[in-house]
């Protein structure tokens, strides 16, 4: 089993909770290679942190990943998926589905409730430090699946609507999967949906929003325009992007995660 351990949350950095899951971690797994993912998604959005999670695992090693962020507070299961090279643990509302889906699919998974792997006592509103990180650091000495409770049929594993493009008479619509940090706005839409329109860099995009639109350069990246004007570009994930450079395209554009939209080829 492998020894590295990746921790996605919605904990911040301005307190010690995730300090407090890399000790547990170590005292368990002192050879454990912890990377963190992000602590910074915006607190209970399970779309956001799907949507990092599903974009980042590709570049990983097999590792076992950790990803806790829950509006329910803990209420929803703890569960374990077995995926590709890989093994997600995490409250079952769908924070995992994008990247199990993106490794080929779960192949098992189970119920975390073999207490014997708890940290004790267990906090009701600290699963991320008592469940999910001694459970991952058990994995990485030697524990396997299996022992950490239950099977769970895999259809009845909580999913999030996979986020859709569609192409249709010179228009593709989409959806905002993300924001990030910097306002960078982030569509469902991809480079295949793109190259079916016959968009190429230099061009320029009409982007509906609702009943407004705007046109928008079409670049390779956000710094072939200059401070303060909007640009579309191809992200590293393969899917288009809104951005300002040196500014906030999400505040600009009234973009939140979710929001409809339309594009299409500017004559």
């Amino acid at each position: 089993m492998t020894s590295v351990i990746t921790i996605l949350t919605d904990y911040g950095l301005q307190d010690g909770y995730v300090a407090s899951c890399h000790g547990v971690i170590v005292g368990i797994s002192p050879e454990a290679r912890i990377i963190d993912v992000c602590h910074q998604v915006p607190t209970g959005d399970v779309r956001r942190a799907a949507a990092i999670l599903a974009q980042t695992v590709p570049h990983m090693p097999p590792a076992v990943h950790i990803a806790v962020v829950d509006p329910g507070g803990g209420a929803r299961r703890a569960v374990a998926i077995e995926a590709g090279d890989h093994v997600f643990l995490g409250p079952d509302n769908g924070v995992l589905s994008w990247a199990v889906q993106a490794n080929g699919g779960a192949r098992a998974a189970y119920e975390l409730t073999n207490e014997e792997l708890f940290r004790r006592p267990v906090a009701p509103t600290f699963h991320g430090r008592d469940v999910f990180a001694p459970v991952a650091a058990f994995l990485t000495i030697g524990r396997r699946p299996p022992e950490l409770g239950p099977p769970i049929p895999l259809d009845r594993l909580v999913s999030l609507p996979a986020p859709t493009s569609r192409v249709r008479e010179g228009t593709v619509e989409g959806e905002v999967l993300s924001v990030d940090g910097h306002g960078n706005t982030q569509l469902s839409v991809t480079g295949g949906d793109l190259d079916t329109l016959g968009a190429r860099p230099g061009g320029t995009l009409v982007v509906w929003l609702g009943r407004r639109h705007v046109t928008v350069p079409f670049r390779e990246t956000f710094a072939a325009v200059a401070p303060g004007e909007l640009v579309a570009f191809t992200d590293s994930a393969g899917l288009l992007s809104l951005a300002v450079h040196a500014g906030d395209a999400s505040q600009r554009l009234g973009l939140p995660p979710g929001a409809h939209v339309r594009l299409s080829v500017h004559p």
